[in-house]
């Protein structure tokens, strides 16, 4: 078989979901699907977000754009949200399941019980019923890909993050039981992602910051549109022999 990238990465035809797909490296993800020729759904809490981003993809890219709201964090509303997908766009080929949130904190002893479920809920247990409800309709529909949005927290836990770094420690564990419950029809991967300067990095300390990277392989943050080629790589069909991978995008952090 002749590998012919300009077919590899195209997306034409189909259908991506992205959680947390209004904002940061969701809404960047979402933009990069929808120019390799899918049509995206943009999922996050917020509606008018989801809406404002839907339909700056819509007259950006000429592609399809449905802003769904839904809290990934919340068990009780993903079986709803996914049967509204399927409803409104029938099929889904690629989901990635972006949405995560870290709390700030001023010490481990201050972390409640509540943070802490917050944490787990949005970062992992969201994470882990989608792939389970998406994951099962890709099969039975013949394939599709999942990817999850890690964080080189799970294997760099600094004390500022023990909860977050927690969670995508067991996103990335969950990803590779998902690709062998799934395999062979459904690929599931994940992306480690690094520092990137998203909307939240506009509160960090500029020169704290400038600081740690020097640190770096490449001395800088990354930007959004920087973690889209792994995104499209994932998934489309370039991967075709790639699951249960967890590939680190992080600018050789160490």
């Amino acid at each position: 078989m002749t590998f012919d990238p300009r077919q590899a990465f195209d997306l034409t035809g189909e259908v991506a979901v992205v959680t947390g797909g209004s904002r940061g490296l969701g809404r960047a993800i979402a933009f990069g699907l929808a120019r390799a020729g899918a049509d995206v759904v943009i999922a996050s809490r917020k509606l008018g977000a989801c809406e404002e981003t839907a339909a700056e993809i819509e007259r950006e890219t000429g592609r399809k754009a449905v802003p769904i709201a839904a809290h990934v964090g919340k068990w009780s509303e993903l079986d709803g949200f996914v049967d509204e997908v399927y409803e409104r766009c029938g099929r889904v080929d690629v989901l990635v399941n972006n949405a995560g949130m870290s709390p700030v904190y001023d010490s481990l002893p201050d972390v409640s019980e509540e943070l802490f479920d917050k944490v787990i809920g949005v970062n992992l247990k969201g994470p882990f019923r989608l792939s389970a409800l998406v994951g099962a309709r890709m099969a039975d529909a013949g394939g599709g890909s999942i990817i999850n949005i890690s964080s080189a927290a799970a294997v760099h836990p600094r004390p500022a993050v023990v909860p977050y770094s927690a969670a995508k420690a067991g996103l990335n564990a969950i990803t590779v039981g998902f690709a062998r419950d799934l395999g062979p029809l459904v690929r599931v991967n994940a992306i480690m992602a690094g520092t990137f300067l998203t909307d939240v990095s506009t509160s960090w300390d500029p020169a704290a910051f400038a600081e740690r990277a020097k640190g770096f392989a490449l001395e800088r943050g990354g930007e959004p549109d920087e973690i889209v080629g792994m995104a499209l790589y994932l998934a489309s069909s370039a991967s075709s022999y790639t699951t249960g991978a967890v590939l680190t995008v992080d600018g050789g952090q160490p």
